[in-house]
């Protein structure tokens, strides 16, 4: 009779035996994704609620009773899947973050030299027109000078044709007055020797 009401304490204690190992394998196995996380260096520093709510889902877990251990386990399990997640979530946010900074930074240095590009090519415009503006101004000044130049000639020329024009006419004058004398020599010659 001994023998027989012991072994449903044995077989009892097997089972919660096994439970227990059951229990601490899944305790062992949620605790190591909780140490990974709070190990990772992308994810150490966040959702520091949310680990702590595993931490304290996964202690309500195995200090439980046997019949509340199923629900506590998956509740355990959600817990630890939260906290990852919500780790997750914000390094991913903080990582955007991130590279919407270095993203407005570049964008900020890309404006700044399309600036300075755009000042350098004004510039550049600028004393290319300057040249324009000056090599415009000589050749104006020379076209002036050409022209005053022609004018002086055309003057001089006019003053020397008209000086040409004036011994032409005295001259011709001087022909003219030669021409009446000797008419009137000869005539006065035909006069005498009549």
């Amino acid at each position: 009779m001994k023998a027989i009401s012991v072994l449903p304490f044995l077989l009892l204690a097997a089972v919660a035996g096994s439970a227990a190992a059951q229990a601490i394998d899944e305790t062992d196995m949620l605790g190591r994704r909780l140490q990974a996380l709070e190990m990772d260096p992308a994810t150490s520093g966040f959702a520091q609620l949310e680990r702590l709510q595993a931490r304290q889902a996964i202690d309500a877990y195995v200090n439980a009773r046997a019949r509340d251990r199923d629900a506590l386990r998956q509740v355990a399990g959600w817990r630890v899947d939260t906290a990852e997640t919500a780790a997750r979530s914000e390094a991913l946010r903080r990582e955007i973050d991130r590279l919407d900074r270095t993203r407005a930074d570049l964008l900020v240095e890309a404006s700044r030299q399309e600036a300075a590009r755009a000042r350098a090519e004004a510039e550049r415009l600028r004393i290319q027109a300057q040249i324009q503006a000056e090599e415009t101004a000589r050749l104006r000044a020379a076209a002036d000078s050409e022209l005053t130049a022609r004018q002086q000639a055309e003057t001089v020329l006019e003053g020397v044709a008209s000086d040409q024009a004036a011994k032409l006419r005295a001259a011709r004058a001087r022909d003219a007055e030669l021409a009446r004398r000797e008419a009137e020599l000869l005539r006065q010659a035909e006069q005498d020797g009549d």
